[in-house]
């Protein structure tokens, strides 16, 4: 996507089983948000209204480890300020807007307090590129669960002409299922673009009666995602972007928008010049491709997330359950595989500390 890099970070080795991903546009961007779960763990959602005076975001933190990993964001947001990124202050400096959504994930890997902190925003912000974005059980993605089976980050994107593009990130860990309960399909892979899932089959029906489509659900869940356009948009119809997502995320995942979710999508959208306006008619055709393109961008990155998704913390992978479906499907692996996430050690944790060290108090 032109105009936005992400950042991961995770761990997974006992006691952990979390991580960080964070989306970075460079330019600070308009930005708004739809949260239509009934469990959230949100921050900074409210500056993201069009009756608001926020112009737009320099980050957002899709993470883990739930209400405690929010506190990731302190370190993205002083990472941010070291670089004079954020909405200026004149003489005091700048103030980063880094909003935030994460999942439920504690836990899942041993000790319910092995979760993300400021240094681990901090390393997953300082490791933003363009490019390629690791997918499957990396980043916030780590720990994540989806109806039973392995979650995970999936992305996908399309253009749609005129050098504008649609692309979506998003961190499946969803109450429901992803799989069609007759056929034990991923319901998102009917929406692929070109040969995207061109060698996944239809499982074997022993495989499917064997399992079952929907395995029991999890207590705790949530999925969050960023959709963005390079397309230049008024915060409003930045909304009606995001809102118009959530169609998406209905498509692949059932059911969805429980009261053990927390389903969140962040619309971001880079572009410069003129804005794309809800209640221009002359902008309605464009708005319409664009906001379309978004929610069925953000159907087959969860789909893509769940093939990428590796058995992890007890939890079974997609392609584990039904390995005659993936038995033909090396572009799963291809995704694990392009990008990076950042494996957090205790010299990475250690020098981001350094990095946060603020003045001390007065004696």
């Amino acid at each position: 996507m032109p105009g936005v890099q992400v950042g991961q970070v995770h761990q997974s080795n006992a006691p952990f089983l979390t991580g960080t991903t964070v989306v970075y546009t460079p330019r600070m961007s308009v930005a708004s948000v739809d949260q239509r779960g009934g469990a959230p763990a949100t921050k900074e959602t409210d500056l993201l209204s069009p009756v608001n005076s926020n112009p737009g975001v320099n980050a957002i933190q899709l993470g883990g480890s739930s209400m405690y990993g929010l506190s990731a964001t302190d370190g993205i947001i002083r990472w941010l300020e070291d670089r004079g990124e954020g909405v200026g202050l004149g003489s005091t400096g700048v103030a980063p807007i880094v909003p935030a959504a994460d999942i439920y994930d504690l836990g899942r890997g041993g000790d319910i307090k092995a979760r993300t902190t400021a240094e681990w925003g901090w390393v997953a912000a300082s490791s933003a590129t363009g490019g390629p974005v690791r997918q499957g059980s990396y980043g916030g993605g780590t720990g994540a669960r989806a109806g039973g089976l392995k979650g995970g980050v999936g992305t996908a994107s399309v253009h749609l002409g005129n050098d504008v593009y649609v692309g979506a990130i998003v961190i499946v860990n969803s109450v429901g299922s992803t799989v069609d309960p007759g056929s034990c399909e991923l319901l998102g892979t009917r929406l692929g673009v070109g040969d995207e899932f061109a060698g996944l089959r239809k499982p074997l029906a022993s495989e499917c009666r064997s399992t079952g489509a929907a395995a029991a659900p999890d207590d705790l869940n949530t999925t969050i995602a960023v959709v963005a356009t390079n397309a230049s948009l008024e915060k409003a119809a930045a909304q009606r972007m995001s809102g118009n997502a959530h169609d998406g995320m209905a498509r692949a995942i059932r059911p969805v928008h429980t009261l053990s979710d927390g389903d969140t999508v962040f619309a971001v959208a880079t572009g410069s010049g003129t804005p794309l306006r809800v209640n221009n008619p002359a902008d309605g055709r464009q708005l319409s491709a664009i906001f379309e393109a978004g929610a069925d961008t953000l159907s087959r990155a969860i789909a893509k997330a769940m093939l990428a998704a590796q058995t992890a913390g007890g939890t079974r992978s997609y392609c584990d359950t039904y390995p005659s479906a993936c038995a033909a499907f090396p572009r799963a692996g291809q995704w694990r595989s392009e990008g990076t996430s950042t494996v957090m050690t205790r010299r990475l944790f250690n020098d981001a500390r350094r990095h946060l060290t603020v003045a001390r108090l007065p004696r």
